[in-house]
């Protein structure tokens, strides 16, 4: 092989090797993104389900953006904090 064939080799293999870093950082923000969209769409689930079933009894948690954001980041003991919330504000 000659010596420009063994540059641009080497000058491919560290464009890669620079490239993989860059996409990397670039797509963490994106999977964060989708995460927390994800996390939002379980508790907005999670929440209807309960006042689906909640509202024959009169029970009902309000569907807003503060109750999707517990629900989806603290999950089932978010469900729980806002059920002890919601018994604490109706007593």
């Amino acid at each position: 092989m000659s010596t420009e064939t063994w540059q641009i080799a080497l000058i491919a293999a560290a464009a890669l090797l620079l490239l993989y870093p860059a996409v990397k950082f670039l797509l963490t923000p994106v999977r964060l993104v989708v995460k927390i969209l994800v996390h939002a769409a379980m508790g907005f689930i999670i929440l209807w389900l309960i006042n689906t079933f909640g509202g024959p009894v009169g029970f009902f948690l309000p569907i807003n953006g503060v109750t999707i954001a517990v629900a989806g980041f603290l999950g089932i003991p978010g469900i729980a904090l806002l059920v002890c919330i919601k018994f604490l504000l109706i007593n």
